[in-house]
Parts: C-alpha cells; sequence; structure tokens
C-alpha cells in the first residue's frame, strides 16, 4: 500500500478527526526526514569537510577514475600531477571522497 492511498482511505468514510490525520502526515514526514534527509545531508557535510581537508602532497582519485597526486590548491581547483609527471587542473567537486579516502589513510600510516 502506499502513501497514496493510505492517505485518500484516511480521508474517506471514517469518523475520524483532523487532528489525527494531521499528526499522521506529520508523522511520515518525520520518518522521511529521519531516513532519507538527514543522511544525506550528513553525507554532504562530510564531502565538504574532507575537500577543504584535502592539501598539498595528497594523493586523490577524480570521479571519472584519474589518479594523481595534489600539487597546488586553488579556490576552486586544484592542480594535480598524473603518471609521467603531466599536470591537470581538475575541480575539487571531481575528487571522490570514497576512492580517495583509503589513500590517504594509507599515507598517514
Amino acid at each position: 500500500m502506499n502513501l497514496i492511498s493510505v492517505v485518500l482511505m484516511m480521508g474517506g468514510d471514517q469518523q475520524g478527526s483532523p487532528v489525527t490525520s494531521i499528526v499522521f502526515l506529520v508523522l511520515i514526514f518525520g520518518v522521511f526526514w529521519l531516513f532519507m534527509i538527514r543522511p544525506q545531508m550528513k553525507k554532504q557535510k562530510e564531502q565538504k569537510k574532507f575537500k577543504e581537508s584535502i592539501g598539498k602532497g595528497d594523493k586523490i582519485v577524480t570521479i571519472g577514475g584519474i589518479h594523481g597526486k595534489i600539487l597546488e590548491v586553488q579556490d576552486t581547483t586544484f592542480i594535480i600531477e598524473v603518471e609521467g609527471n603531466n599536470r591537470l587542473k581538475i575541480e575539487k567537486s571531481a575528487v571522490s571522497m570514497e576512492s580517495s579516502q583509503p589513500l590517504l589513510d594509507k599515507e598517514k600510516k
């Protein structure tokens, strides 16, 4: 049974009070926020904190799978060195936290 059918059934022939309907809708929104919105916001905060903590000399992996070492940090971009001493300028948003974190953890040990 989906949400729309539940709401329609509540508004049907039942003699429930409007307060019950409002409480039910608030409860549904609360569960939706708890399981969908809150984890996404938390992940975005972690991603932002990760990108701010990356510095010169750190090894990273981009979303496209390019491995490199950061040579220079600018406002919205990184200059990275890839294999063959080639340099690339990439956006900070292109750095993959999930792929880069194991590399950073390995370096710090």
